[in-house]
C-alpha cells in the first residue's frame, strides 16, 4: 500500500538546493507557495512560483543527477514527499498525477529546446508543416534522394495550398528515378515497424500522433536549419521519443532518422492512456527519459555561455559522460556515439568554422577518430580540459571587471 509522507516548511525555508547530489525524493505542493530559482538564469521559465498541485525536484530524483534548481518556501507550505521507488505505485493509484507530470515535462522540454535552438543556431527552426519543404531541400542538396522524396511527399500532403507545393511536385518528379525504394507508409494501427538505416521516421514540422519505443537498433534526433543537420541525440534500444507531439498534438519539434536498421513500437494516444493504467513501469521510464532530457538541455544551455569554441566542445563531451553516468576520473578509454563533425554541430558552431575547430580540437593526441566515432584514450582528459577552459574564462571575466572598476 502506498504511504506518502507530509512535510511542513515555514516561510523562507530552503527545501532543495541547486547542485546538491543524491536526491531520493520529489515533492508535490499540498498548500502554500514555493519559488524556484537558478544560479545562472539563462532563459526565463514560464513561472518560477508554484502552488498547490505543482511539483518540483522530479528531474534530479528520477535521473540521479544533482538538483538543477533551488526551491524556497514563499509561505508556510505543506508538501507531499514521494520517494523514487514509490513513483510506479503513485502512477497506478493516481493516473492524473502521472499525466500532469508527463505533460508539464513535455511542455518544459519543448520550451527549453526552442530556447537552445535560438541560442545555438541563432534562429528558431519553424515547428510547422511549411518547414518540411526546407527539410526536403536539405536532403536533395546533399543527394539523399530517398529522404528528400519522403519530405517533399509529406509537404505536399500537409500543405496542399502551401507556396512551395508546385516546387515540391516538380522536385518529386525530378528525383524519382534516383529513389530505389521509397519509404514504406505504415498504417496507423501497425504498432511494430521496421526502418532501414538512414530512413526517416518523421521530420520536424510533420504532424505527430504517436510516440515510439526503440526495440532494436538506434535512432538519431536531428534539426535541419541553415542547410545543415544538427545532431541532438542518438537513442538506443529501450529509449522513447516523439512523446511531445503525442501529448500536445503539435508539429514535431525535431526529426528522427534511423541511425542503423531499427525496429520501433508505435504508440498512439489511446494506447498510451491505457498504458498509464496497465504499465506504470513504462510511464516511469518515460518520466525518467523526459527528466534526463530536461537535465541535459539545462546543461547545454549553460554550455552556450562558454566563450571559447574548443572549451564548449570539451564541456559538451563532459555532458555526454555525465548523461551516461560514466566516471570522469577513470583512466579507461571511451568511444562516443558520434564523430567530430557531429560534436561541432552539437555546440552550434557555423559550418564555415568546422574544419578549423575540428583540426584544432584533434591536435590533442588523447583523441582519435575510429570508425567515424570520436575516441578518447583516457576519460579523465575531458574534465581536465573542461576545467582549464572554464578557469581561463573566469580569469578573463575577472580581468574585465577589474578594468571597469579602474
Amino acid at each position: 500500500m502506498l504511504q506518502l509522507t507530509f512535510i511542513n516548511f515555514s516561510a523562507n525555508s530552503y527545501i532543495i538546493v541547486e547542485g546538491k547530489r543524491n536526491a531520493d525524493r520529489f515533492f508535490i505542493i499540498r498548500s502554500g507557495k514555493v519559488r524556484l530559482s537558478k544560479e545562472v538564469q539563462i532563459v526565463a521559465e514560464e513561472s518560477d512560483v508554484l502552488g498547490p498541485g505543482d511539483f518540483f525536484g522530479v528531474v534530479s530524483t528520477m535521473t540521479g543527477h544533482s538538483h538543477i534548481e533551488t526551491a524556497q518556501a514563499l509561505t508556510d507550505v505543506t508538501l507531499i514527499s514521494v520517494q523514487k521507488d514509490q513513483f510506479s505505485q503513485l502512477i497506478q493509484n493516481n493516473a492524473p498525477v502521472a499525466m500532469k507530470i508527463i505533460v508539464q515535462f513535455s511542455r518544459r522540454m519543448r520550451y527549453l529546446d526552442e530556447a537552445l535552438t535560438r541560442l545555438t543556431l541563432k534562429n528558431n527552426a519553424a515547428e510547422d508543416p511549411s518547414h518540411i519543404f526546407d527539410v526536403g531541400e536539405y536532403y536533395a542538396t546533399h543527394n539523399q534522394f530517398s529522404q528528400a522524396f519522403y519530405a517533399y511527399q509529406k509537404y505536399v500532403k500537409c500543405c496542399p495550398d502551401g507556396q512551395n507545393v508546385q516546387n515540391a511536385i516538380e522536385r518529386l518528379k525530378k528525383i524519382a528515378p534516383y529513389v530505389k525504394a521509397p519509404q514504406k507508409e505504415f498504417p496507423p494501427g501497425e504498432m511494430i515497424r521496421n526502418y532501414p538505416k538512414d530512413s526517416i521516421v518523421f521530420c520536424e514540422g510533420e504532424p505527430g500522433h504517436e510516440l515510439f519505443i526503440i526495440q532494436k537498433g538506434s535512432v538519431k534526433i536531428v534539426k535541419i536549419t541553415g542547410n545543415k543537420e544538427i545532431l541532438l541525440a542518438v537513442l538506443k534500444t529501450g529509449d522513447i521519443f516523439g512523446e511531445m507531439a503525442l501529448l500536445e498534438s503539435k508539429p514535431r519539434a525535431a526529426g528522427a532518422v534511423a541511425y542503423e536498421d531499427c525496429q520501433l513500437m508505435a504508440v498512439n494516444k489511446a494506447n498510451f492512456e491505457q498504458m498509464i493504467q496497465t504499465q506504470p513501469q513504462l510511464i516511469a521510464r518515460l518520466t525518467t527519459l523526459l527528466a534526463e532530457r530536461i537535465w541535459q538541455v539545462y546543461r547545454q544551455l549553460a554550455n552556450t555561455q562558454i566563450h571559447d569554441p574548443i572549451g564548449r566542445m570539451y564541456d559538451m563531451l563532459q555532458i555526454q559522460l555525465d548523461r551516461k553516468k560514466i566516471d570522469s576520473t577513470t583512466s579507461a578509454n571511451f568511444s562516443f556515439d558520434f564523430g567530430i563533425k557531429e560534436l561541432i554541430n552539437m555546440v552550434g558552431l557555423p559550418q564555415s568554422d568546422a574544419l578549423l575547430y575540428g583540426k584544432k580540437f584533434m591536435e590533442n593526441k588523447a583523441f582519435q577518430i575510429l570508425n567515424d566515432k570520436l575516441f578518447v584514450k583516457e576519460v579523465k582528459e575531458i574534465p581536465k580540459q573542461n576545467a582549464y577552459y572554464k578557469k581561463m574564462q573566469q580569469l578573463e571575466k575577472s580581468r574585465s571587471e577589474s578594468k571597469r572598476t579602474l
